[in-house]
């Protein structure tokens, strides 16, 4: 199974620049390929209203949140769906 490289840059993307909330991935014949890209403002409900009902799928999801000392944090996920 091979990934497409644009998988690849659109994860380092969000990685280092946070230019989305989350990316689901599908596979495609023998690629996992986008199939889509959440824009900053999107939030969880956004991203679990776009994973298909009863398909495979996997995402990455930037969830940001405060900790008890009231510091600004964001932690990246994987999902399997």
């Amino acid at each position: 199974m091979a990934v497409e490289d644009e998988c690849k840059l659109k994860f380092l993307e969000l990685k280092a620049k946070r230019n989305y909330r989350f990316i689901i991935f599908r596979i495609d014949g023998q690629q996992v390929v986008v199939e889509k890209l959440g824009s900053p403002e999107e939030n969880y409900d956004d991203f679990s209203n776009s994973l298909p009902a009863n398909e495979c799928r996997y995402a990455v999801y930037d969830f940001d949140f405060t900790t008890a000392e009231n510091c600004q944090k964001s932690k990246i996920f994987f999902i399997a769906w």
